[in-house]
């Protein structure tokens, strides 16, 4: 009991810092993000009423739709858009059209993710670096070098994994809503009545009294929720009751009370709305804070790094990217990975985001679109998998969905206002990442038709080589395919050069799968061919990590003898011919053809022993 209690508390503790790092830190531009958009009057009425709305879209968007509602729709466990996506996918497996529409939806917001990714780093550290300007105007200039130093310290050392960072990530932030909750608490001291503002009347009377401008400031309000969207990425690396408990007692009052705290501010001081977080402290304190918050805003940004890992690694498992170079940073915690293309494709279009925009007043106007989409797509994935994964009644559903889905909606439209500011930068970058998603996936819908109308039937050739078999040498061969039944072209290479067979031979074929886990129990199908041959289906997760050999060690016990000093593992190496009126567009041929040639090598995807492969090449024009 006390051991359970324990690992309750450290769970609880690192969901802090990893799950609401992002959202810890919003509180440093949200709410001069309302009021410098210019629209809102300064008027103690409406400090109330944009409060009040704060408050509420804290409680609607995450207390109710993310916490309450999203957490349960756990894919064995798993959280995520990615996960979600399955779920969604395998609800509606029997309506084909709508699988392929969904897909495409989920695939899109997986897209954005990458544009929110790299405006949340942007904005979090820049902002609280720009509290340098409160402590001395003089340093106005070296805000956006320092900025760039400390994101490129970030992603340096993120090759060398987030093991021992990562221990500092609960407690750091544990540290910064305690101080943010402190700040807040002090100025409520000052002006108590400023906790009127939790009475939804004030928010109602002030968007019913200001409907236009109402609208307009959404795009604004919406900083207050950056990171809700983790709440269900990270749902597999602590599970529903530690996030929970993280938000209901430490995270949401601790926000509430610096954003009423901030209110409270205004109120005495109005000219504080040009950094009414920073201003909250006394002088002595502000360069400690602006050092603390730097500190929060890594540790969320570094949190939203390694959720780019993560998400990266389950596209190119089910089949969206090409194979990418990964590294393993821990030999214990295999979540712990490091892509290099993905950690320096960030840093640069987050370098370009700083360097573009120059301060977080303008990334705000950037911000918004991606994750407000993500969330609307999240909310429409979630009524496929409660009506027809949980088969809801259609009435329960549409009340679940459609009440978070006008408020998405509303947000969305309202920071599609912010397009043409700077909204247009997450947006292009999802564009692009979604774009090299689709041509990566029809690519290969093409190579493998193409593959599978030039093969060969796997039985009727073994039946024609074993008439008048060729010589047989010692050792076992495994070939790597990607159609099962259909002979490799590694084979025909090897016959045709070499003019030998091996005493065994294996005909593999990798199999990953839209759950997120598939257990060794359901790991091999092994098929008998005769003369020492078998097909061998091996099956994988998004989430699980291919791994070969070990895989075959498994299939011992069913009569296949293999021993991993004579095992030879042969690979065909395509190479893709871009023709004019193939099956899509030359353009994108070319470009899935580039895709196809950078794509990582196949043995370390496949955890291969290196010496032990042998690959053989030939051409497929598409």
């Amino acid at each position: 009991m006390q051991n359970s209690k324990s690992s309750l508390a450290a769970l609880t503790i690192g969901a802090i810092g990893v799950v609401y790092g992002d959202i810890g830190t919003s509180v440093l531009y949200a709410v001069k993000a309302v009021f410098e958009t210019g629209h809102v009057p300064f008027t103690p009425a409406n400090v109330y009423g944009i409060l009040s709305i704060f408050f509420w879209t804290l409680t609607v968007i995450v207390s109710i739709k993310y916490v309450v509602l999203v957490l349960r729709a756990d894919n064995n466990g798993e959280g995520g858009l990615i996960a979600m996506l399955a779920l969604a996918s395998q609800a509606v497996k029997d309506k084909p059209r709508l699988r392929k529409v969904l897909l495409a939806v989920g695939i899109f917001g997986t897209s954005l993710f990458y544009g929110d990714g790299v405006i949340t780093p942007a904005i979090s550290v820049l902002s609280a670096v720009e509290g340098l300007e409160i402590v001395s105007p003089a340093f106005k200039d070296w805000v956006v070098p320092l900025t760039l130093v400390v994101l490129f310290c970030l992603f340096a050392v993120q090759k060398r994994g987030t093991g021992g960072i990562g221990k500092f990530f609960g407690p750091v932030t544990l540290v910064w809503f305690v101080v943010i909750a402190a700040l807040g608490v002090s100025h409520i001291a000052q002006h108590p009545e400023i906790l009127r503002a939790l009475n939804p009347m004030y928010a109602l009377r002030f968007m019913f009294t200001h409907i236009g401008t109402t609208f307009i400031i959404l795009g604004a309000v919406v900083l207050c929720v950056t990171g809700a969207e983790a709440l269900y990425a990270d749902l597999g690396h602590f599970g529903k009751k530690p996030i929970r408990l993280a938000w209901f007692s430490v995270v949401m009052p601790a926000l509430t009370l610096n954003y009423f705290g901030q209110g409270a501010l205004l109120l005495s001081r109005p000219d504080a709305v040009k950094n009414p977080f920073y201003l909250m402290a006394p002088d002595w304190a502000q360069l400690p804070l602006v050092l603390l918050a730097t500190a929060a805003t890594v540790v969320a940004s570094q949190a939203l790094i390694t959720g780019a890992f993560s998400v990266t690694k389950q596209v190119v498992q089910l089949g969206y990217l090409p194979r990418l170079n990964l590294m393993h940073t821990s030999v214990r915690d295999t979540g712990q990975i490091y892509i290099p293309a993905v950690n320096w494709g960030l840093f640069g279009a987050i370098v370009l985001a700083v360097v573009l925009f120059r301060s977080s007043s303008a990334l705000g106007a950037a911000y918004g679109i991606a994750v407000t989409l993500d969330m609307l797509i999240t909310t429409i994935l979630t009524f496929f998998v409660i009506r027809y994964g949980w088969k809801y009644p259609l009435v329960l559903c549409i009340a679940a969905t459609g009440c978070f889905f006008v408020v998405d909606l509303t947000f969305f439209a309202s920071n599609l206002l912010k397009l043409l500011d700077g909204g247009w930068f997450p947006l292009m970058i999802g564009c692009m990442i979604f774009t090299l998603m689709m041509t990566w996936s029809r690519g290969r819908s093409i190579l493998k038709e193409k593959l599978r109308e030039d093969g060969i039937d796997l039985k009727s050739f073994l039946e024609s080589v074993f008439q008048a078999p060729p010589v047989r040498v010692p050792g076992t061969a495994v070939f790597l395919t990607a159609e099962p039944g259909a002979v490799p072209n590694a084979m025909l290479h090897n016959l045709k050069h070499n003019k030998v067979l091996h005493d065994h031979n294996l005909f593999v074929t990798v199999r990953n799968h839209e759950v997120p886990w598939v257990g060794l129990d359901r790991r091999a199908e092994i098929e008998s061919l005769g003369h020492d041959c078998w097909q061998v289906i091996l099956h994988y997760g998004f989430k699980n990590d291919p791994d070969v050999p070990r895989a075959l060690e498994q299939i011992r016990a069913r009569g296949c003898e293999i021993e991993p000093m004579t095992t030879s593992y042969f690979l065909s190496r395509d190479t893709v011919v871009p023709t004019i009126g193939g099956g899509m567009s030359q353009w994108r041929e070319k470009l899935f053809a580039q895709m196809h040639h950078n794509a990582g090598a196949a043995a370390d995807f496949l955890k291969l022993p290196s010496n032990s492969v042998v690959e053989l090449g030939s051409k497929v024009e598409i």
